[in-house]
């Protein structure tokens, strides 16, 4: 895949923001399908090796992958641009709809039951995405087994992810060492 990083840092900008503007159920499926299926800014790969990354890092996974990649296309300039474009007009609407659902939610089962199907849909773009997410990297064997134990880990046996990312760090570090990964 031929990737072509922002040319400028109006194209970051515009490029978060649109990010930022659809992002309705979750961020991450919109940022996967604006940098690398749309404007083809990363590849598949390097996509989710950055949002792995930014996953084990506090905060946002998606603010913290908008620094990531604008500090290394545009410097520190870069890093405030993106991230400012992915949370415009989210931070916005938020508070409008915080205004709006305030207002009408407390005595309306039709809302909450839009808000149930809102999450739902969620809830599937999120499941959706770690499919994308983990094609890049499910050729290997071991990388499914560790997908697997970590899903296993926190979702089944409701281990906290505070022990299961690093001792999933640590394994994946010490069969990287070996070749493995």
């Amino acid at each position: 895949m031929q990737v072509s990083p922002p040319r400028s840092l109006t194209e970051l900008f515009l490029g978060f923001l649109s990010i930022g503007a659809r992002s309705f159920g979750g961020v991450m499926p919109w940022a996967h399908r604006v940098m690398v299926e749309e404007r083809r800014w990363v590849t598949p790969a390097d996509f989710t090796e950055t949002i792995g990354l930014c996953q084990f890092l506090p905060g946002p996974n998606v603010g913290n992958a908008s620094i990531v990649y604008g500090k290394r296309w545009f410097g520190v300039s870069g890093a405030l641009v993106a991230f400012l474009g992915l949370f415009a007009l989210p931070f916005v609407w938020v508070l409008t709809l915080f205004v709006f659902y305030a207002d009408f939610a407390v005595g309306s089962p039709m809302l909450r039951a839009i808000v149930t199907g809102v999450g739902a849909a969620g809830a599937g773009m999120f499941i959706g995405t770690a499919i994308k997410l983990g094609r890049p990297i499910a050729g290997n064997p071991l990388v499914l087994v560790i997908i697997v134990a970590c899903f296993l880990c926190v979702a089944v046996l409701r281990i906290s992810l505070i022990v299961v990312l690093p001792v999933a760090l640590g394994i994946s570090l010490l069969l990287a060492r070996r070749g493995k990964l």
